[in-house]
């Protein structure tokens, strides 16, 4: 079975947005500018349909319509993963799809409304991929928080590559990273682990040090500059200007983002359409930031701008 390398993603990974029309249908047209926009922007790799991309809104026709135009408009050049997810049946039917579809990997979503025990979240996990091939990282979160123990019986699922952390436990993680290494299989060593948290480079620095570098930025839908600047910099140990970019745009960006729930993709979408990107509105329940919210998003996006311009790019 072949599984993606550690360096096809290595770089900044990126999740697009999912554009919809003014009456909220899928705009695949836009969908295309929007793919080859992060491509050209330097992602090391796109997400389509997962978190940022609306996942839980689409239905399963419009979910491999967005994996075919978005696989129709990268070319090959980077790999693209997919989301997959909700009731088991549900994300089964998803990693099929995205097997057929020839999808270079899929995101597992946690399950859908119900949670349960270790050993369930496991099964869900084994259940959803069968006997699919496509690579599957699991997304730690919500009601699928996994113990370190779960976590290890992850490897014993051969397709499962790796753990999305979105649950921002830093001490769970650390036991789960630690503990898969500490197998000593060339397995386990080579299991990746990303931070899936909302605006990861707030939290960047914390996981890489303990061993966990990957990240997933929604910055790149709208800031791809800034967003790569910061990545450059975590990667060669630049203090003065992860600070920089923290105080002076990423900080003010994620108090914003904490007055509104689902803001992590609203005030995401409101700001690619600042940039003049072609992606519409939020499908309900999300709701848009105000006139004056998305006046302060402004700001702050120029201020980022200002950061970048004062670092020398």
């Amino acid at each position: 079975m072949e599984h993606p390398t550690k360096s096809t993603l290595d770089g900044l990974l990126a999740f697009p947005l999912t554009p919809f029309t003014e009456s909220l249908e899928v705009d695949l047209d836009a969908l295309e500018a929007t793919v080859d926009r992060h491509v050209e922007a330097g992602a090391g790799a796109l997400f389509v349909a997962c978190g940022t991309g609306e996942f839980s809104s689409l239905s399963p026709d419009e979910h491999a319509a967005v994996l075919a135009r978005a696989q129709k408009a990268v070319g090959g050049r980077v790999p693209v993963w997919v989301g997959a997810g909700g009731g088991v049946a549900a994300a089964r039917a998803g990693i099929a799809l995205a097997q057929e579809q020839g999808a270079d990997g899929v995101l597992l979503m946690p399950p859908y409304l119900v949670s349960g025990p270790p050993s369930g979240l496991v099964d869900f996990v084994r259940h959803a991929v069968g006997d699919t091939q496509v690579p599957v990282i699991v997304y730690h979160r919500a009601t699928g928080v996994f113990t370190p123990s779960a976590a290890i019986s992850l490897l014993g699922i051969p397709s499962v590559v790796g753990l999305k952390d979105g649950c921002g436990d830093i001490e769970l993680i650390s036991r789960i990273v630690t503990r898969t290494r500490s197998v000593g299989t060339r397995r386990a060593e080579e299991f990746l682990f990303f931070n899936g948290l909302p605006t990861a480079e707030v939290s960047a620095r914390a996981y890489a040090s303990l061993g966990v570098p990957r990240y997933s930025s929604a910055v790149h839908c709208f800031a791809p500059e800034i967003a790569h600047r910061f990545h450059h910099a975590l990667a060669i140990g630049d203090t003065l200007a992860m600070d920089a970019l923290l105080s002076g745009f990423y900080l003010p960006l994620v108090a914003l983002r904490d007055e509104t729930p689902g803001f992590a993709v609203s005030l995401v979408k409101a700001a690619a359409r600042l940039r003049g990107d072609k992606v519409g509105p939020v499908r309900p329940p999300l709701a848009e930031p105000t006139a004056e919210q998305v006046g302060r998003l402004e700001r702050i996006v120029a201020d980022g701008h200002t950061v970048l311009k004062a670092l020398g790019r």
